[in-house]
Formats: structure tokens, C-alpha cells, sequence
């Protein structure tokens, strides 16, 4: 297998102390989906008073069983981020907000524009509205993601690059995350944004590709199946789901994050080529095609991309902490026990 680049590990997660959470009422949007329901988990078993808000649309990743057997102390409110009366009402009585929700398919925000724009942006707006009138001092972390900067003009990618995204949904997430540094600085909400790369990891969407190609690719590798590598030269970096959670609860942690975007990234980063060549091994069995890409995916593929996240790094001292390697083991075995309810 070619090589690809390492860093070093530090030897334990920068972890937050359990008295930080502990008894804190936090909402979550989007609470029964991959990264919702394991920040569920975390905070949950930290002590804290969690409810999870999710439409459970099923092209949109919730999933009950992501919270089976989940500690005590979580709340479930099966509801839609774009009811607005809704949402004045789930606001209220919480310290703090991870608003987690929203549309992750590039290809179907280009099939279906205005639903992404009213999950990724009115529904953005409405919470926000929620927020100012009937909670106006919640801490509240904003998931965005990398696709806003569309193709790179320089690599690594850091906050200062310019933004030019080549999809709608990449549009609707810059809106969405700029209005909440517009209510933070309008407004004074305490808001914060992190902008998300390939995440995955144990509760990730498998069935198929609209959350991210790698779930794809392992659902078919257990399945026994071939699975599709398009292009197959593109540099990308990972964050194992244990680090991006960890980083969530350090933007609350830390006032000085208000107001604040940050990159999250990994110094190390692979092509897709070798990244399947690493899912095979990890695996211990499988294969894998190179193709080329289709006519409507080529349109808004990004090429070459990884984060600069030394801002947070410098800012918390937080990175990540799990290799590539590792992650995929983990996330494997997962799946291997519970690939009936995921796939």
C-alpha cells in the first residue's frame, strides 16, 4: 500500500472533565443522527439533561436505534427543525444547543434545491429567532462543513480561504452558519461555528452515500460486495467522531470560542485510492473498482482537500487524536455487530 502522511498522537484524548456537563440541560438538533447521537451518549453519561430533537425523515440519517441501549437521562422529541412554533417551544429551559441538523447530500441539494435551502437555512434562521426571544443566554454550537470552500486555491485550507462553494448545499451551509455569527454579533448569542471534514465512525449513515462515500464503502465491503472508488487520486483528511465531539464540548468549555469559525482537520490525510486499499486491510477482506466520475458528480467535485486546523489548536489545544487506522477498526467492528440495523 502507498503511503500517506502521519502525525504524531498525543497518548490520551484531551478530554473535558465530567463537572463541566455534569447536570447542564443540553438540546441537540438532529439528536438521532450519527454525530447527534453519539454527542448524545457523551454528554448523557457525563451527567448531563439531554434532549435530542430529530424529524427521523428517512433519507435525512436519524435512526432510533443509534440511541438503543444509550445512558440514562436522554430525552427523544420526534419533530422538525422547520417547524418554527416547534422550536420556540424545545428552546426554552436549555444551557446549551448543538444544532446538529440538516440536508448533507450535495447531489440531492442539487435535485432538490429549496428543501435544502429551507432545512439549511430558513430552519437555521427560525432556531436562531427562537433563541434571541425565548433563550437569549444558550451556548450554541453550529455544525458546518468544509464544502463551503468549494475547490481549493491553496492547500492546507484555513479559515482565511476564500469561500466558493460548487453546490447548493455548500450555498445553504455558509447562510446558515453566517447567520449565527450574525445573531452573535447583533445580538450577543453565544454562538460558534466548526466546520466539519469527513467525519465517520460507529453510527454513521451506511445505506447508502448521502451522509459520505465511506459509509457506502463499508456497508458493501460487509456485504461482500465490489465497491465504487471514483477518481480515486483525491487528497482527503478524516476526524474520527470521538475528536469531533471532543471539540464540540471545548468551543463550549471556552467562552473566548463566541463568535469564533474553526477549521476541523487532520494532519493526515490520504488519497481515496489508498484510503480503500486501508478499508480492505482493516477489513481483511474485500475489493474495490476505480471509475471514473459520473457527468453530474464531476460537476461539483472539490479535487484535493484538507484542513488547516491549527486556529483551534491554538486557540483550546485540541487535535485529533485517533489515526486513520484506528478509527476505521473501530467503526468496522461496530458495523460488523450491528450491520442489520444500519444497512
Amino acid at each position: 500500500m502507498a503511503q500517506f502522511k502521519r502525525f504524531d498522537l498525543v497518548t490520551k484524548p484531551f478530554e473535558i472533565t465530567a463537572e463541566i456537563f455534569s447536570k447542564r440541560r443540553v438540546l441537540i438538533t438532529g439528536g438521532l443522527g450519527f454525530i447527534g447521537s453519539n454527542l448524545a451518549r457523551k454528554l448523557a453519561a457525563s451527567g448531563s439533561k439531554v434532549t435530542v430533537i430529530d424529524s427521523l425523515i428517512p433519507e435525512y440519517g436519524g435512526n432510533l436505534r443509534n440511541l438503543f441501549e444509550a445512558p440514562n437521562g436522554i430525552l427523544v422529541n420526534i419533530a422538525d427543525v422547520r417547524d418554527r412554533f416547534s422550536m420556540r417551544h424545545l428552546v426554552r429551559g436549555h444551557d446549551v444547543l448543538f444544532n446538529l441538523a440538516g440536508q448533507t447530500s450535495h447531489m440531492d441539494s442539487m435535485r432538490d434545491p429549496f428543501t435544502d435551502l429551507d432545512i439549511n437555512v430558513t430552519a437555521q434562521l427560525s432556531i436562531l429567532e427562537a433563541c434571541r426571544e425565548f433563550n437569549p443566554t444558550i451556548d450554541i454550537v453550529f455544525a458546518s462543513t468544509r464544502q463551503i470552500y468549494g475547490r481549493p486555491q491553496y492547500l492546507p485550507v484555513d479559515e482565511k480561504h476564500p469561500v466558493n462553494p460548487v453546490d447548493v448545499n455548500g450555498v445553504d451551509k455558509f447562510a446558515g452558519e453566517q447567520f449565527h455569527i450574525l445573531y452573535q454579533s447583533v445580538y450577543g448569542l453565544k454562538t460558534r461555528v466548526l466546520r466539519l471534514t469527513n467525519t465517520y465512525g460507529p453510527r454513521m449513515r451506511i445505506k447508502d452515500a448521502r451522509q459520505t462515500f465511506l459509509g457506502i464503502w463499508i456497508k458493501q465491503i460487509l456485504a461482500g460486495q465490489a465497491f465504487e472508488v471514483w477518481g480515486g487520486e483525491q487528497l482527503r483528511d478524516f476526524n474520527y467522531i470521538d475528536d469531533v465531539i471532543d471539540a464540540m464540548l471545548h468551543v463550549v468549555a471556552e467562552p473566548k470560542t463566541i463568535g469564533q469559525v474553526y477549521n476541523l482537520g487532520s494532519p493526515e490525510r490520504i488519497n481515496l485510492r489508498d484510503l480503500a486499499q486501508l478499508l480492505v486491510q482493516v477489513v481483511g477482506a474485500g475489493r474495490f473498482k476505480i471509475l471514473q466520475f459520473p457527468e453530474e458528480r464531476m460537476k461539483i467535485d472539490i479535487g484535493d482537500y484538507y484542513s488547516d486546523s491549527s486556529k483551534i489548536e491554538s486557540a483550546l489545544g485540541w487535535r485529533p487524536v485517533v489515526p486513520l487506522a484506528d478509527g476505521l477498526a473501530r467503526t468496522v467492528s461496530f458495523f460488523r455487530d450491528h450491520f442489520d440495523h444500519y444497512s
